[in-house]
């Protein structure tokens, strides 16, 4: 998908990018490809893959959440090189964006991309998920949450639901989704005081895959409990 074909994909789905944000666009192409050289950052450094894998798929959570409603807070746990954070706060620049990540050199090449970018309201923190999740100044503060990881649903609602205030909604993004995953993850789903909501599956354009985008709107406060320590979740999921 060339950034001509990437801009069009949107357009049809009632997300224009101005001039500017594909600018934007192309300054994250190349100072990813060009950071990638010194860090592990992705394995996916092609051009055109990089519109379509990490860009539009990190934009489609735009599709099912409205993200337009005036300023809205949004945490990413364990965003990497910034997905899907980065390209939605680019399409949405009203989005108060939060990012978390565990590596602090990934955190380096997050703050040189917001200021390369000139991107604003966009907070970084060297962390992990389960410390941030227990800070007071950040648990049940975020209108969304959103997590594009392999980890399992259960692993994944126990480091991003503490984060999501009541009323709020935890985006887990996923490459793939089974139903024996989601009915493993209902009593985790449920201890941390969320409800599974919807789940969206669609394939990317080109054949590129499929994904599935999951809502789980958070009814109740977590217990204090939650997030364990760092390394409980995953290795002993609830």
């Amino acid at each position: 998908m060339n950034p001509e074909e990437f801009r069009k994909a949107l357009q049809e789905k009632g997300i224009p990018l101005t001039d500017k944000k594909m600018e934007q666009f192309e300054q994250y192409l190349e100072l990813l490809q060009e950071w990638n050289e010194k860090i592990n950052l992705t394995a996916i450094t092609q051009r055109e893959e990089v519109y379509l894998k990490h860009f539009y798929d990190s934009i489609t959570a735009g599709l099912y959440v409205d993200f337009t409603k005036g300023v809205q807070s949004l945490c990413d746990v364990g965003a990497g090189a910034g997905f899907p954070s980065i390209p939605l706060k680019i399409a949405f620049p009203e989005l108060e964006v939060t990012i978390v990540d565990s590596l602090n050199k990934r955190i380096q090449f997050l703050t040189l991309l917001v200021d390369t970018l000139g991107l604003e309201n966009v907070h970084l923190y060297h962390d992990r998920a389960e410390t941030f999740g227990q800070n007071k100044k950040f648990r049940e503060t975020f209108d969304y949450v959103t997590a594009r990881a392999v980890a399992r649903m259960s692993v994944l609602s126990e480091l991003c639901l503490p984060l999501v205030k009541k009323g709020g909604t935890f985006i887990a993004m996923k490459a793939a989704s089974s139903e024996e995953e989601m009915k493993d993850s209902k009593k985790a789903i449920a201890t941390l005081g969320g409800k599974f909501k919807e789940e969206f599956s669609f394939e990317l354009p080109n054949e590129a895959g499929e994904r599935h985008i999951l809502l789980i709107d958070k009814k109740k406060e977590t217990p204090n409990k939650y997030p364990r320590k760092p390394g409980t979740p995953n290795k002993s999921p609830l």
